[in-house]
């Protein structure tokens, strides 16, 4: 049974997580024909049975019907992808892509960290992948249900192939920015990452408490700044010229939000930390740009993701 079609209204989304779940709706309620890939039982069964459901900031919900699938051919034919899994998870998701995408299909892929794009594109080749990334924010409270933690813009490399998935983007009322290279996206998002993410799965705080907590912020500002350090390095052009603010501002526009990360952690979950901070640190070394505080939280995330699944919440 074939469930994705192939007009250009339909989208297929590749994963059921937060995110997942939040586009899910946000371009189904728009007039998108949407269809999810993904593996988790739990949460495939509540998309088909109850939808996408999303309850925003005033307490609404909205419920959006999906199809979902655990099977990439039940997507053959698909013409365009968002990935929206884990960094962890792209070599699966890169090959049931292969396996289901037109041969003129597109993927786009709005992952955290470095690595996701060359992990595709080894797969479908580089001219059938485009690089983006978003700040829009939701927290997973279910199988299927999440609470949205803040709207953000959903920036996307410019690519001859990314109209029909940038207009449905549009109407489904997102914020759409076009930047000429894919890079700056990719190390824009990561120094909003790697200053908020490691931060609040450590402390076990939403993102808007690390700029109520001093000695948070100050961490917030230095991990922001060390990050931008080796994209200088890297000969990226930062859009931003203070990386501080950058992450300060995320982190104040999705206040409520409860980062990817800490979701990992407070689930047991593996987290993104090596492609995040861990991307980081390597790249410093290559460089020979100091990142001790990207190292220590890497290090740090994963001795808390080693921790037994009680003490986490002790």
């Amino acid at each position: 049974m074939q469930l994705h079609g192939t007009d250009n209204d339909s989208v297929l989304i590749v994963g059921t997580g937060a995110l997942a779940t939040l586009f899910a709706a946000r371009l189904g309620s728009s007039g998108s024909t949407v269809t999810m890939l993904g593996t988790w039982p739990e949460g495939l069964r509540a998309l088909n049975e109850e939808g996408a459901r999303v309850v925003d900031q005033d307490g609404h919900q909205i419920r959006v019907p999906v199809l979902a699938t655990a099977e990439p051919l039940d997507c053959a034919g698909a013409r365009v992808a968002l990935v929206l899994v884990k960094s962890w998870q792209t070599e699966r998701a890169a090959a049931q892509l292969r396996s289901c995408m037109a041969a003129d299909g597109l993927v786009l892929t709005l992952q955290n960290g470095l690595g996701n794009r060359e992990v595709l594109a080894a797969q479908l080749g580089p001219a059938r992948v485009a690089l983006g990334s978003t700040t829009s924010g939701a927290t997973l409270l279910g199988p299927g249900l999440v609470r949205v933690g803040g709207e953000g813009a959903i920036s996307m490399e410019i690519h001859e192939r990314l109209e029909p998935l940038q207009l449905a983007i549009l109407r489904a009322g997102f914020h759409v920015e076009l930047v000429p290279d894919g890079r700056l996206l990719i190390w824009s998002k990561l120094i909003v990452n790697s200053a908020i993410n490691p931060l609040t799965a450590i402390l076990r705080v939403p993102n808007g408490q690390l700029l109520e907590r001093p000695s948070a912020l100050r961490l917030l500002h230095a991990l922001a700044r060390e990050t931008a350090a080796v994209a200088w390095a890297e000969h990226v052009q930062l859009a931003s010229p203070d990386p501080a603010q950058l992450a300060e501002t995320v982190a104040r526009r999705t206040a409520a939000n409860h980062s990817s990360m800490f979701q990992d952690i407070q689930r047991g979950a593996p987290t993104e930390i090596d492609a995040i901070c861990g991307a980081v640190t390597r790249a410093g070394m290559r460089h020979s740009v100091p990142t001790p505080l990207n190292a220590a939280c890497w290090h740090l995330v994963q001795a808390l993701a080693e921790a037994p699944r009680g003490a986490l919440h002790a």
